[in-house]
């Protein structure tokens, strides 16, 4: 039996003229429209968007960013991973021990040392700790220490052919032996409480109005500039030979293609772009705990994909929106059912919608088209 070659043709525009221009709309919503709302119109106006409205949003659009990250990996290179909450986690660390580090005498203690390492009798910083005073030095962290401990575990798992339920098994492991590595006080970062209590940022006040605004667009920013680098991505040669890899991987290997790059690249900058997210996320929540690394929560990113439909770019970001939408509403009205609701919406969407929502309006958009 012969093997017909992969014929790659040309990409597609970025986005559609329509696209363009909803997506213009979108960012001058973000940019300018909400912030206004915000700030400029009264409390009491219909027209008002909350402090809390903003700090909700943004702090889904941080889980939005793993969403679409989750689907570069799992819904265009049929990698699982149950572990991303991992590198969420170690960008929010990263960010936190800068913010800790802000603090400065301000603190309870009144010490340069953050307040936990004062109560745990600690004389002076961890080696790690070495350049959490420098913002700078802080953004290069987060990008590099989760880049290269992806690089590092997806070269060994990739190389040694590890796939499916194997690979799923053994990242949500690495992130549970990470979890409990970080519960312990004498590895520097807080113990189970981990870092809180932040007061500035960049020298300015955190706790403010404006400063959440600022947040909450580089949030909406960041999710709308790594949709068009993913855009980008899955329409290049680069997107088709990973597509390609999911669907039939031997065959790739047989047209001459070697799968170990192409999805160790992309998984790496799916790690970087988690780890984004949680720096974004935790000065707008204002804390960081292991809990972060919970088998639970790389669990929950997984449904966000599900839900919204992996495969699509816009659907794992659909998908992370309408589940901590519903969350925030059911833990306020019926915060005992809400993790029954979880569960079962994700064997739902299993049974009776396994293209997520988006992928559903999309096929029934198809039919209606064909139809007429």
């Amino acid at each position: 039996m012969t093997h017909q070659p992969i014929v790659f043709t040309q990409p597609k525009s970025l986005l559609t003229p329509w696209g363009w221009g909803v997506f213009a709309v979108l960012a001058l919503l973000v940019c300018i429209g909400i912030p206004v709302l915000n700030i400029w119109v009264s409390p009491s106006s219909f027209f008002h968007v909350s402090d809390f409205a903003i700090a909700l949003v943004g702090k889904i659009s941080c889980y939005a960013i793993c969403a679409l990250a989750m689907d570069l990996i799992w819904g265009f290179s049929g990698i699982l991973s149950l572990g991303h909450g991992l590198f969420f986690a170690l960008g929010g660390y990263a960010m936190g021990m800068y913010l800790m580090r802000q603090i400065g005498l301000d603190g309870n203690y009144k010490s340069d040392l953050p307040d936990f390492m004062v109560f745990l009798d600690w004389k002076s910083l961890p080696w790690h700790w070495a350049l959490s005073d420098s913002f700078v030095a802080t953004v290069l962290i987060i990008l590099i220490v989760p880049a290269l401990i992806a690089w590092v575990f997806g070269y060994f798992a990739f190389r040694s052919r590890i796939k499916g339920v194997y690979f799923s098994i053994i990242t949500q492991a690495m992130t549970y032996a990470c979890m409990l590595l970080f519960f312990r006080n004498e590895t520097g970062f807080g113990g189970n409480n981990g870092f809180t209590d932040f007061k500035r940022i960049l020298g300015y006040p955190i706790a403010t109005q404006e400063m959440r605004i600022i947040l909450f667009v580089l949030s909406g920013v960041f999710l709308m500039g790594f949709y068009l680098l993913a855009k980008w991505i899955m329409a290049s040669k680069m997107g088709r030979v990973l597509m390609a890899i999911r669907d039939a991987e031997s065959r790739v290997m047989f047209s001459g293609y070697s799968p170990l790059p192409f999805k160790l690249s992309i998984w790496t900058l799916s790690a970087m772009m988690c780890a984004v997210a949680g720096a974004l996320y935790v000065p707008q929540v204002g804390i960081i705990n292991p809990s972060e690394m919970s088998p639970a929560q790389s669990i929950e990113i997984a449904i966000w994909t599900a839900v919204g439909g992996r495969g699509t770019l816009i659907g794992p970001i659909v998908g992370a929106f309408l589940v901590n939408l519903a969350k925030s509403w059911l833990t306020v009205t019926a915060p005992s059912i809400w993790l029954y609701f979880l569960g079962a919406l994700f064997i739902l969407v299993t049974l009776f919608l396994p293209l997520g929502v988006v992928g559903f309006v999309q096929k029934y958009f198809k039919k209606e088209g064909a139809r007429s």
